[in-house]
């Protein structure tokens, strides 16, 4: 309890990440999507899913402590234990256990330290965990059974004298525990339950979605909240020139303001995990050519300090319209969203745009990211897709009432980076379509949002479908045999019932 309680208040205050939270991550790597989807569905969800994640490391680490106390005990019945033992078998192993199964994510920081010190920071936080761990186990021990040969310790088990010992000992756990339970409520009101999973759709969305609306996913039980004076971003790997930027230094260089449009890969056909905001930073480009990549680069790997991962090749890294943002329209970047900056990559999947940006390393072609090692891709271009928005599906009109205004119907389309030319519905099931009215076209990079005003002749149930074309003439299309691991394609469709 002292140990857990210990980790608790290192997260709360001072944003070190612990196995309470960096399990999850290390171990969610090797279970593929399906399994993964199954899990989440049994559970409840994707938060539910954390929640059992960090409640199933923090009863596992409770249950392996105790175990090590008993066989301290055990031990120390029959022979006095010097503290070199203890402090190999309590302090040494698990930090060794720990460096070797952790290793990857060690690197996590939420407050914003950079990777490698973030590494050393988080073994010496975790050091001083098992360090708390033995201490406490010990002196218990010695306190409980203070006092006389172990012959009679043994004897009078059950005295008096040892029942007082066991009642204060007992009272301190409780203390103990009340801690736990008391700071595990405060990170729970920062925790990322209330927000994660958030979606922007329906009849109000607007060409530029508000902050606070923008659709979000995040991996982290806990998000990061960078202190920008610990923060810094590095530019490193196969490069001629290693660079290490301040905040101040990317923003005395030439900004840019870029409208783009995110999508989640895992945003189904109705649903609203995707969003359109306008950006302002600096073209990655710059500082890729600045570093100068060298010969057998292919693939830019992108850390976050809450140790997320994803890779892209390098030559769309190299286009102009990649780029590092630190803003959000017109405001710093949220918290939630990324600060103090994150990659902006357009026409790919908002897995690539990576949150907490403070490395970007130029690797060869076998690098992978965060979902990449769990089995996501390999296809992360956004296909086009559109949905409606308005009406809502299993609607019911009066047929009379219609004559005059008809049905509204509008919603949204998204190309990536290829930009919409055209969207057309179809009132029967895809048997014909007509045009609908684009009535934001945005740009290249951003989504479109359309209107079509519909007066149907007569009763009955009508099948509504959207489809969109791209600005390269593609029509939107099913593809039967692409995974769900690179994003679903295919047409969204309502059914609205028309009564007499």
């Amino acid at each position: 309890m002292a140990m857990t309680l210990a980790m608790l208040l290192l997260a709360w205050k001072l944003r070190i990440a612990t196995p309470l939270f960096i399990v999850g991550d290390r171990l969610s790597v090797f279970i593929s999507p399906k399994p993964f989807f199954w899990i989440m569905g049994r559970v409840g969800g994707y938060n539910h899913l954390k929640q059992l994640g960090v409640s199933s490391t923090a009863l596992a680490q409770l249950l392996l402590g105790g175990i090590g106390g008993m066989l301290y005990a055990l031990v120390q019945r029959t022979r006095p234990v010097p503290w070199r033992e203890t402090a190999a078998a309590f302090i040494f192993l698990p930090m060794v256990l720990s460096l070797i199964l952790l290793w990857p994510v060690l690197g996590t920081h939420y407050a914003g330290l950079p990777i490698d010190a973030a590494r050393i920071t988080t073994s010496l936080t975790l050091a001083l965990c098992f360090f708390i761990f033995e201490r406490v186990l010990v002196l218990s021990y010695l306190f409980l059974t203070s006092g006389g040969s172990q012959t009679s310790e043994l004897s009078r088990e059950f005295t008096p004298a040892i029942g007082r010992r066991a009642f204060l000992l007992s009272t301190a756990g409780l203390l103990l525990t009340g801690g736990v339970a008391a700071i595990a409520r405060k990170l729970f009101t920062i925790a990322t339950f209330s927000y994660d999973g958030t979606q922007y759709k329906g009849p109000a969305v607007q060409p530029i979605t508000p902050n606070d609306q923008f659709y979000c996913v995040t991996k982290n039980v806990v998000d990061p909240r960078v202190n920008e004076g610990l923060w810094h971003l590095e530019i490193c790997g196969l490069v001629q020139n290693p660079r290490t930027y301040r905040m101040q230094d990317l923003q005395a260089m030439g900004m840019i303001d870029q409208e783009t449009t995110l999508m989640c890969i895992s945003n189904g056909l109705d649903a609203g995990l995707m969003s359109n905001a306008i950006w302002r930073g600096v073209a990655m480009p710059d500082l890729l050519q600045a570093a100068g990549p060298l010969p057998g680069a292919a693939r830019v790997k992108l850390y976050g300090v809450d140790n997320y991962t994803d890779t892209v090749p390098l030559e769309k890294a190299l286009e102009s319209t990649t780029m590092i943002a630190f803003e959000m329209n017109g405001e710093r970047l949220p918290d939630r969203h990324g600060f103090p900056a994150r990659a902006i990559v357009p026409g790919y999947f908002g897995e690539k745009h990576v949150k907490w940006l403070t490395r970007i390393e130029v690797t060869g072609r076998d690098a992978k990211g965060f979902y990449e090692e769990q089995g996501w891709g390999p296809d992360f271009i956004v296909p086009t897709r559109s949905r409606i928005d308005l009406p809502a599906n299993e609607s019911w009109y009066k047929l009379a009432e219609l004559s005059q205004k008809g049905v509204v119907v509008k919603g949204v389309a998204f190309g990536g980076d290829r930009g919409i030319s055209q969207v057309e519905l179809s009132t029967d099931d895809a048997e014909s379509w007509d045009d609908a009215t684009i009535t934001y076209s945005g740009t290249k990079l951003t989504w479109a949002l359309w209107r079509y005003e519909w007066k149907p002749d007569e009763s009955g149930d009508y099948v509504l479908v959207v489809r969109a074309t791209d600005g390269q003439g593609d029509v939107q299309e099913f593809e039967e045999d692409r995974e769900f691991t690179s994003g679903i394609t295919g047409f969204h469709k309502i059914v609205v019932h028309i009564y007499a």
